[in-house]
């Protein structure tokens, strides 16, 4: 192994500890949350997006970093009560690795649906936007209405791209707090 290939996996280690720590932090959440009710939840919420979207720009992102264990066990929570699906905790470093900007490699079958809800819900408590993109309309409309229940119950709004939309429905579909689409979609209409 050479230099570099050393000096990246102790990097890799030290980013992998601090995830782990922040996945405690979420499971020590879950007790208390599995005894509040479902407007509850959806309060708790409202209050993060409150507190995030009360900070000046340049706080925004601190201030997402500060709220994360708290969303993501909320998020946490609401799927596991809205889908029946509770996010294992390797889905959610996957979401701490979106929410970074880095890509989550994940195979086939591990819940990369699932997985991004967490960053999604996150970054969409700042109010700018938040852009999903697949690889087709169809996994861009399955995924956004799968998902949608886990939205809706953290007062998160759902559009959905799709090809030959009428431009008022696209309008429409980039005014909610997360967007799904195709690159080719996105890109076109920013041109």
């Amino acid at each position: 192994m050479g230099l570099l290939d050393r000096a990246l996996n102790i990097g890799e280690s030290k980013r992998f500890k601090e995830y782990e720590k922040r996945v405690a932090r979420i499971s020590a959440f879950e007790p208390e949350l599995e005894l509040e009710s479902d407007e509850e939840l959806r309060e708790r919420m409202d209050g993060l997006r409150e507190l995030v979207r009360s900070q000046p720009d340049d706080k925004i992102d601190a201030t997402l970093d500060q709220v994360l264990p708290e969303c993501f066990a909320i998020v946490r929570e609401v799927g596991r009560r809205t889908m029946n699906m509770r996010h294992f905790d390797v889905q959610l470093i996957g979401g701490m690795v979106l929410h970074s900007g880095a890509i989550a490699e994940m195979k086939t079958g591990e819940g990369k649906t699932l997985t991004g809800t967490t960053a999604v819900v996150l970054n969409s408590l700042a109010g700018r936007g938040v852009h999903v993109v697949t690889v087709n309309d169809y996994l861009a409309k399955r995924d956004a209405e799968w998902m949608m229940p886990l939205y809706e119950a953290c007062g998160v709004s759902v559009g959905i791209l799709q090809n030959d939309m009428h431009p008022q429905d696209k309008v429409d579909a980039y005014k909610c707090d997360v967007t799904y689409g195709t690159n080719s979609e996105f890109g076109f209409d920013y041109l």
